[in-house]
């Protein structure tokens, strides 16, 4: 990792923007694909998997084989599966929206109802790590707003089965229907319906390049999704207040979900730099994913700022998906931070807790997107429908109002529509 000393703000905008994914380059076979499902269906979805997975395999997984792979999960990681479904499902119910009702006038009642979104596809990662711990994150929330149908879609392994632990998740979750789907077929699965997968009305999940541009892609036709998303990011935020190997570690499991992720060291004392630098030298000698690792660490970097009011500008410039707080004054600190998918304060609050126990979600917007998107919550798993009921003697106070407007519109039969009402006898 690169240390960048005081940048100046001018320089700002090259530090934070974000690259490396070349969706024009995949575009088309994205396109392809996409074209390909929607016209073949359940054909096309078996020739994809051949191909790309060298696997042929029914598409949907049989109960059967779930009993059987359920079997197979440590009794220790059960519980632990068991004990972070409580507690996201604890601070996910506190979320549940309500309806408002409000006179805003005699007479006239106006009603905001959140409607569970009936109709729901979770994506599940699959690839060198299977994430089961998103399958909580997305079914649980779910589950609680009541939608009527949820499935879920994972690519499978190289034999054809799909890890017990995601399979134990599911169930735990209440998803009884579940595909060995991965890639922009999956998402193309889900969008448009095949013989066997349901059409959904919403897609949620992160994924590879593929994934997000399929998303990308069906949203702007007949399905709505979560939200943007790229590749995974974290930016620690220190002030030597903390032991550089908290933020070593920090740095270390983000770079460790793959060569395109990044972290960010932004800190106020170049020695502190150096000390963090040389504990994640350290630590990475210990750790499996060592290939993910470097790649990751190759483009990501640690920026020295003498004033903290640049760090916390910095880091609002930035919007990162993960945000580690490790300053003295992290309460206060973070109070500033408007920009940034989940925050996480003080030195014994590794952003791994938010990854998996507890209790916040993890799905959360990258690459900047964090300034205008939240992550998900209860409310995306809901619509709000408005309804209204007016009196005679609320529209009557309405009337004048009404018709000023419209006609002033050049509407007429908007205005028509008020007056004969109040003609009738």
């Amino acid at each position: 990792m690169r240390i960048i000393e005081n940048p100046p703000r001018t320089c700002w905008s090259e530090l934070v923007r974000r690259g490396g994914v070349d969706y024009e380059g995949i575009c088309p076979r994205v396109e392809s694909i996409l074209e390909q499902v929607e016209k073949e269906g359940d054909a096309a979805l078996s020739r994809l998997m051949l191909a790309i997975d060298g696997v042929t395999a029914p598409l949907e997984v049989s109960p059967e084989e779930v009993d059987a792979a359920c079997t197979q999960v440590d009794p220790e990681v059960r519980e632990a599966i068991r004990t972070a479904k409580a507690h996201i499902e604890a601070f996910h119910r506190a979320q549940l929206p309500r309806e408002i009702r409000v006179e805003t006038a005699p007479g006239v009642v106006c009603i905001q109802k959140p409607v569970p979104i009936s109709r729901v596809g979770l994506y599940i990662p699959g690839g060198s790590a299977p994430l089961f711990s998103t399958v909580l994150m997305l079914a649980v929330p779910a589950a609680l707003a009541g939608c009527r149908e949820r499935i879920l879609c994972t690519p499978c392994r190289k034999d054809g089965s799909i890890a017990p632990e995601v399979l134990y998740a599911a169930r735990e979750c209440g998803i009884t229907r579940i595909f060995r789907l991965g890639g922009a077929q999956a998402v193309a699965a889900m969008a448009f319906g095949t013989e066997t997968v349901p059409k959904v009305d919403k897609i949620f999940g992160p994924g590879n390049p593929y994934v997000t541009l399929a998303k990308q892609l069906v949203s702007g036709r007949n399905t709505a999704i979560d939200m943007p998303a790229g590749p995974s990011e974290v930016m620690v935020l220190a002030d030597g207040s903390a032991p550089a190997a908290f933020a070593a570690a920090d740095l270390l499991s983000q770079a460790e979900h793959g060569k395109d992720s990044t972290a960010v060291l932004v800190c106020t004392e170049r020695d502190y730099a150096d000390k963090v630098m040389q504990e994640v030298e350290n630590q990475k000698k210990l750790l499996q994913r060592d290939s993910q690792v470097e790649g990751s660490l190759a483009h990501s970097y640690a920026v020295v700022f003498p004033d903290l009011r640049d760090v916390i500008d910095f880091a609002e410039a930035y919007a990162p998906e993960h945000l580690i707080v490790a300053l003295e004054n992290g309460a206060e600190a973070a109070g500033e931070i408007t920009a940034a998918g989940s925050v996480f304060i003080g030195p014994w609050t590794p952003e791994s807790a938010g990854d998996y126990a507890s209790g916040t979600n993890h799905t959360l917007p990258t690459s900047g997107w964090a300034r205008s998107c939240s992550g998900v919550n209860m409310d995306s798993f809901f619509r709000k429908m408005t309804l209204q009921e007016i009196t005679r003697e609320g529209l009557s106070g309405l009337a004048p109002t009404i018709v000023s407007m419209a006609r002033a519109e050049g509407l007429d039969a908007h205005a028509q529509a008020v007056t004969l009402r109040m003609q009738a006898k």
